[in-house]
């Protein structure tokens, strides 16, 4: 029977799955499938799954289960088998690989970082740190004709933007950053200027967390959205 698969650990973690439901219109019980010195968490699966609400709940709730008790190598959502004997299969061939990122991860956890910008507040500060957007925006505001001012203030606005929170950005990562052992940027969406993922050993989880604070206190046109700590998705 095709299995879907949550994660792998050591044989050695207590897996302690009672009570877990798997994914799909009827779960399944969560169970486990061992080959040597490596343990794969899964449950039987009969249909393609898709990323609905209950089924992404029921794959994080294995996700924190397992990272309560140990180190974890979670999968992303939708990672499915053919059966037993493939899943030990690549168990058995990649071993060594399984081993080594499961020691690197051991005592850490992801956090996330987004970060927004007040979008008036940058065009306040834009209009008044750039002579040339202030004075295009003057003669449009007084009712200037040219057709071809608003588009010359919104090339420089535009190229304002992107340096500022490039540099913006850039600035955040090097401070969050000296927090972890890893980190991993991706490109910002839905008007965010910060989109970060960091690795935190949780012996410095207490340093990371008052960073956070007081970068949230000391930046009052951003806004910040701080989660974890999390399964390490973005470090496996």
């Amino acid at each position: 029977m095709p299995r879907y698969v949550y994660a792998i650990t050591a044989a050695t973690h207590p897996c302690r799955l009672d009570g877990l439901a798997g994914v799909g219109a009827e779960p399944a019980p969560v169970s486990t499938i061992t080959m040597g010195p490596l343990r794969a968490v899964v449950s039987d699966i009969e249909e393609e799954i898709r990323p609905k609400r209950r089924d992404l709940a029921a794959h994080q709730a294995v996700q924190e289960r397992l990272m309560a008790d140990g180190p974890v190598l979670p999968l992303q959502f939708g990672y499915t088998a053919p059966d037993d004997q493939a899943v030990a299969d690549v168990l058995q061939e990649r071993a060594d690989d399984y081993l080594a990122a499961l020691a690197r991860l051991r005592g850490r956890a992801e956090y996330h970082v987004r970060a927004s910008q007040d979008q008036d507040a940058l065009l306040r500060e834009i209009l008044r740190d750039s002579d040339r957007a202030r004075a295009l925006n003057d003669r449009i505001r007084s009712g200037d004709p040219d057709p071809r001012l608003p588009l010359e203030l919104g090339e420089i606005v535009a190229g304002e933007v992107r340096e500022r929170q490039e540099a913006l950005a850039a600035g955040l990562i090097r401070t969050l950053a000296s927090y972890a052992e890893d980190h991993s940027a991706r490109t910002p969406a839905d008007g965010d200027v910060l989109n970060l993922s960091l690795l935190v050993r949780d012996d410095h989880k207490h340093d990371f967390l008052q960073a956070e604070d007081r970068l949230a206190e000391q930046a009052e046109d951003l806004e910040f959205r701080f989660s974890g700590p999390l399964p390490p998705y973005s470090f496996v």
